[in-house]
């Protein structure tokens, strides 16, 4: 057993299992013949796979879509026939994004009482859709945002803020669609699924309010480093001087539906299929996981340990599966990485010497923090592999350095974009072959995404 060309293998058949055209298409299906009683179908979304959501609503009502336009990360675009799309930035929103949410505002504000609106939703949208309120710009948008992301708040934290600062997340792109019938496609990046935190759920009855939001500023101590008119905003919401955001009940939703097509689950449980078959014991963890990157890691390297000297939970070889999404709380503002490659880079001292152990983490999107990587790969000889390039581990972590790390190393897992996006995967592989150096020949892993 090969433990990076297993691993790799598991990990391409989690991202292929979560591939959004499929899923997509599947639940378009059986709605065919009732979108056909209304005048016009039109088409609206954002996300990482907004793209192929979009290429599989032409595959199944082709010429029936009257208009449509979907705003996806740079790079991860597509020509279509009758939808338009276009690209933005992200995390960080951008003018580009504020374009593309304006152009989704007037679209959906055309839309009549016999007209559908499909709506499109992945992982990614609530940077996509920037819509800020009247009197906060999208550089006061975009300051706080990288406030949020550099104190480690986790999505839901993230979103809660975002909806309370916009004019479309939260339940208000219902409100521009009405009185049109709205069906929304949604693949969950976000962990237990929870519809109203997806995309900062546009379409969802909106279930925190201006007091949650402030209650995420307050609790990382960021009330006098966000600008002024955001903090302004948030305090009028909380003093009820400004409307809340539309919650259950409001009669704007009566005639929208929201439909889940894909998680995290679906793929952790295609990746354990995939190890069972290439020899290997599985067992899941959780697809709920969360927390400091360098925490989950150290939990991970207790299980290697474990598994090396007892042979529990499972006797090797085993598959030790995870999915979710962690954390990253900046120590440093010059290193260049992911929440991926960080958990690979904090899990090698823990593994170091152990030579039948392999560790992947790599977002199924295949974009781990601004870099061209999913993720990485680290196994037992990783620290050794470090030290004949003289490199120390512990102090690319502490600079939050972990891509230039594995970079070096040529343990960086590249999938470029692969049009879905599921949140994170995590393996630990026990009783593999550590990669010999044939196996590294010819720099980063690749792997083919079923694009």
């Amino acid at each position: 057993m090969s433990g990076r060309a297993d691993a790799l293998a598991i990990f391409q058949a989690a991202v292929e299992a979560a591939h959004p055209f499929a899923a997509t298409k599947c639940h378009l299906e059986p709605f065919e013949r009732v979108a056909e009683k209304f005048e016009r179908v039109l088409v609206v979304g954002a996300g990482k796979a907004a793209a192929s959501m979009a290429s599989a609503v032409e595959a199944t009502y082709g010429s029936r879509v009257s208009a449509g336009i979907v705003v996806t990360k740079y790079g991860h675009g597509s020509k279509l026939e009758h939808i338009e799309c276009r690209e933005a930035a992200h995390p960080v929103p951008d003018l580009a994004g504020v374009a593309g949410a304006m152009a989704i505002r007037e679209l959906c504000l055309s839309a009549q009482e016999n007209d559908l609106v499909i709506c499109l939703i992945s992982g990614g949208a609530s940077a996509l859709l920037p819509a800020p309120v009247p009197g906060i710009t999208l550089e006061q948008k975009q300051a706080t945002t990288k406030l949020l992301l550099a104190c480690g708040a986790n999505i839901q934290e993230l979103n809660c803020v975002r909806k309370h600062l916009s004019n479309l997340k939260g339940g208000q792109l219902a409100h521009w669609c009405a009185p049109a019938s709205v069906r929304a496609y949604i693949l969950s990046d976000v962990i237990g699924d929870p519809l109203d935190v997806i995309g900062s759920g546009p379409t969802v009855p909106d279930e925190t309010s201006f007091a949650d939001a402030w209650a995420v500023i307050y609790k990382y101590g960021l009330e006098s480093k966000i600008p002024a008119a955001v903090r302004q905003h948030l305090e009028q919401g909380v003093n009820h001087a400004i409307p809340e955001t539309p919650k259950l009940g409001d009669p704007v939703f009566e005639r929208v539906e929201n439909v889940l097509i894909g998680s995290n689950r679906l793929s952790v449980d295609a990746a354990a299929k995939t190890a069972r078959g290439l020899g290997y014991r599985d067992l899941v963890l959780s697809t709920t996981l969360d927390g400091e990157a360098r925490e989950v890691a150290r939990v991970f390297a207790a299980i290697a340990r474990e598994e090396c000297s007892s042979e529990r939970p499972l006797p090797p070889p085993v598959a030790i599966l995870a999915g979710g999404e962690t954390t990253v709380t900046l120590t440093a503002h010059h290193g260049l990485g992911g929440r991926n490659q960080e958990m690979a880079l904090a899990i090698a001292d823990g593994i170091a010497g152990l030579p039948q152990v392999t560790f992947l983490a790599a977002g199924t999107d295949g974009t781990d923090g601004p870099t061209n990587a999913a993720g990485a790969i680290a196994d037992g000889t990783t620290l050794e592999r470090a030290q004949a390039l003289e490199m120390n581990a512990v102090e690319f972590l502490a600079r939050n350095d972990s891509h230039q790390f594995f970079e070096q190393l040529d343990d960086l897992v590249i999938t470029g974009p692969t049009g879905t996006n599921v949140m994170d995967i995590y393996l630990l592989l026990v009783g593999c072959e550590a990669a010999a150096d044939a196996e590294r020949s010819g720099g980063a892993d690749r792997i083919r995404t079923g694009e």
